[in-house]
Formats: structure tokens, sequence, C-alpha cells
């Protein structure tokens, strides 16, 4: 059932649960219908999200209709998101194509720059009765090994008070030294940056970067903190790679879609792991 994420959003702040946005790779089918049947299964809402880079072969437009079509098959509440949209054109593209749920990230933005960046999309974005996501203290980017690729400051709690008096997103991710890619060891997450935003935001909160991080602190997060939706796409995309190399070895008679199916089952039962960990498995109305 195709929705708009943010009612479903602002429960789960209120009610200590999460709701899993789980990246596509550009609307691969087989794991935009594992996400599907998972959430179906546990009858939990979730978020098909999408980055720009995936989209480049396959296209947006083909995602977004994959994602429509597979969220109507299943009564749970699916969303389709736009994760870390870089400007204001690819936001408006996205709303033309109709997604029901937009990031714009200006993070790598001063505070000023970030939030009238974020308010031109939220702007246009409420018209279409899209909610908007933004960012506040960006993300570092890990290599394949783990090792920090770019040295970015944690988020200022004063600095995200600033932001929200400029602008009025509907959800916020806040970095916390959370980071894409693989962990190289145990990651420093500080979490007493969300216990400090917590005190003066009432919007719901955002954790990416997931992949790796100890499961006890995404709970301690979901659950005290504010934290609202959390995302997984690294530990999808390699689980989904995984499950392909082992489809392969099996009598499939080169039958393409008896790997795909393979890979597609195997998956939902990964995604099925994120929705217990988010507390969202029978939280769909």
């Amino acid at each position: 059932m195709l929705c708009n994420n943010l009612e479903q959003l602002q429960r789960a702040r209120r009610e200590g649960y999460a709701v899993p946005a789980i990246n596509t790779q550009g609307g691969t089918y087989d794991i935009i219908m594992a996400i599907c049947r998972a959430a179906e299964e546990l009858k939990s809402p979730v978020i098909l999200a999408h980055y720009v880079a995936t989209g480049a072969y396959s296209g947006h437009d083909w995602f977004c209709q994959v994602a429509r079509w597979c969220a109507e098959k299943v009564s749970v509440p699916v969303s389709i998101h736009l994760d870390h949209g870089a400007d204001f054109g690819i936001c408006m593209e996205a709303l033309r194509l109709g997604f029901t749920s937009v990031m714009i990230d200006g993070s790598a933005l001063p505070v000023r720059e970030n939030a009238a960046l974020t308010e031109s999309v939220a702007r246009v974005a409420r018209c279409f009765h899209v909610p908007v996501e933004a960012e506040v203290g960006e993300l570092q980017r890990l290599d394949s090994c783990g090792a920090v690729m770019e040295n970015r400051n944690l988020a200022d709690p004063e600095e995200v008070k600033e932001f929200l008096s400029l602008c009025h997103p509907d959800t916020l991710a806040v970095g916390i030294g959370n980071a894409h890619g693989f962990y190289k060891g145990k990651p420093e997450i500080h979490l007493e940056i969300l216990e400090a935003v917590r005190r003066f935001c009432d919007l719901p909160l955002v954790l990416h970067g997931c992949t790796g991080m100890d499961e006890e602190i995404i709970r301690k997060a979901v659950r005290e903190l504010g934290i609202a939706k959390i995302n997984y796409g690294t530990e999808i995309r390699w689980k989904y790679i995984q499950y392909l190399e082992e489809g392969l070895k099996m009598d499939h008679q080169g039958h393409a879609w008896k790997v795909s199916q393979y890979a597609c089952q195997a998956l939902t039962e990964d995604v099925k792991r994120i929705i217990c960990l988010s507390g969202s498995a029978g939280r769909a109305k």
C-alpha cells in the first residue's frame, strides 16, 4: 500500500520504535520485493530508499514505477524515498516522478545555506503533500576496508538549533559519528548528541549508516532518543550479491528467474531481522 510516511514516522517517534528504510539498488526487483514481502509477513511499515547514484543504470523513473507496483501488492504502508538528494533539481524530479518522501542533503554546506536549500525544497514538497528529510552534520564516507575517506565533524547541537530556526523539515538526520559503508572496528557513536538535540527538537530523527553498528546502540537510539527511521544500504547490497552467487551454484538450468527467486527469498529473512531490530513488527496501520 503506497503511502506518505510522515504519519508513520511521527507515530514511531511517539511510541519508541523506528521504520526501516532500505536501499533498493536503483530499482532492483528482487530487493524491492524482498523488502515488501518481509514487511507484509511481519505487518510492518517500510521505506523503499533510492540513492541517486544507483539510479544511473536503470533510471529514477524505473525505480519509482517498480517500487509503486510492488508497494501496491502488499497491504502494509510502503513509502518511496529519495535518499541524499544533493540539490533542488533532483528533489523536484523525484516529486514529479511520484516519490512519496524526499531527502535534501545540504549537510556539506554552512548552516544557513543548508537551511535555505532545505526550505526551498520543503516549500515545494508541501504542495505535493510529501515530507522532507534534512541533515545536519555530514556523514563520514568509508572505503571498502572501512577507513575514513573524508574527515567530517560531528553535528553541533547549537548548529542544529540554529538550522531548525531557519527552516522547517519534517524529519532530521543528525551526524553522531555514523558513516556509510562497512565500519573498520567498532564505530564511535555519540548518543549524547541525540540526547542534546532531543531536548529542543520533537521531529522524528533519522539514523543513517546502520550497517555494522552495535545493535544495542541502535535500540537505545530508537527507544530512548527519538530515532524513528533507521537506514540500511551496505549490508543489503552485499547480501544480495552473496545470494546471487549462491543461486548460480544451484541447478538453475539457465533460468535467471530461479537465481533471482533464491536471492529474493534469502534476502527477505535479512529484512525481517532489520524489522525486528527496529521494533516496527505489528505496527502497520
